[in-house]
């Protein structure tokens, strides 16, 4: 007679069984091929309590548990000043899927929501310095936020329509203010529509922004909002019909840019223009 699975055994097998190919092997693709974890590192897997940095949690938790690759791993999770069901809501799902998350309290939604500037800028900065500082004091040299595929091509698009520049998301990062530090994007790999379908086949439920101008809709299935970033993916999940592979074909050509073929790019945050060496160029097909 089989042995019946507890919860956070279900779910640790739908991971590597059910969605194996949907999540485990592009997390570990993403692991190898752009070397984000390696021997001797101390990660701070940092967690909102959104479906995304729940299960990057899970997944390095797992991979901790059985890599060759000797590292450890700290669970932080930042609260910016949560209401008490949001706050209670990220406890219990770290619980129930045996998570050992580390709580630390910021007054950023205090400052934030008094800022003449954009908060959701504030908000966003002011949490990436925390959780450096906290990664720091841990003894951290890495810190892994839960930024997935669909994020790399919506920010792709994004600062093309409204940014007027080619900038993409990179897998990861040398921090600029914080010496010796990187950040980490072990999901980079992974489809959101993959995450979502894993959690809904285990029945899980997380926090979907708990920001206070947004608390509405803290736990719930779907973003709301009328944001560029939701005009995105509105446009690419209408662009898919006609071609269902258009996320493959953004992300792959980010791999694979033909900078001959620009008029002009920035590098090292100065611009230039093909003038530049235009005269010593091989002519090309026209």
């Amino acid at each position: 007679m089989a042995r019946e699975l507890s919860f956070v055994q279900s779910v640790e097998r739908s991971i590597s069984k059910t969605y194996r190919e949907r999540l485990w092997t592009p997390f570990i693709t993403a692991i190898k091929n752009y070397k984000l974890i390696e021997e001797g590192d101390k990660i701070a897997v940092c967690i909102s309590g959104g479906k995304d940095s729940m299960l990057m949690a899970k997944l390095i938790q797992m991979l901790h548990r059985h890599s060759d690759v000797k590292f450890d791993v700290e669970y932080l999770v930042m609260d910016p000043g949560y209401n008490e069901i949001n706050r209670q809501k990220i406890e219990s799902n770290a619980k129930l899927l045996e998570i050992p998350i580390t709580v630390f309290e910021t007054n950023i939604f205090d400052v934030a929501n008094n800022t003449e500037r954009s908060p959701c800028y504030v908000c966003a900065k002011m949490r990436r310095g925390h959780l450096y500082h906290k990664a720091k004091d841990l003894g951290c040299n890495k810190i892994a936020l839960g930024h997935h595929l669909s994020d790399v091509i919506e920010t792709t698009v994004m600062a093309m329509f409204y940014g007027s520049q080619l900038q993409g998301m990179m897998p990861k990062l040398h921090s600029l203010n914080f010496g010796g530090m990187e950040l980490i994007r072990p999901m980079y790999c992974i489809n959101e529509q993959d995450i979502i379908n894993w959690k809904n086949y285990n029945g899980l439920q997380f926090i979907q922004c708990a920001c206070r101008f947004t608390e509405s809709c803290t736990v719930c299935d779907n973003g709301g909002g009328g944001s560029k970033r939701q005009e995105i993916k509105a446009l690419i999940k209408r662009l898919k019909r006609e071609n269902p592979n258009i996320e493959r074909s953004i992300f792959n050509s980010l791999h694979s840019v033909c900078i001959e073929t620009f008029p002009g790019y920035k590098a090292g945050g100065e611009l230039h223009s093909f003038l530049e060496d235009y005269e010593n160029r091989e002519p090309q097909k026209g």
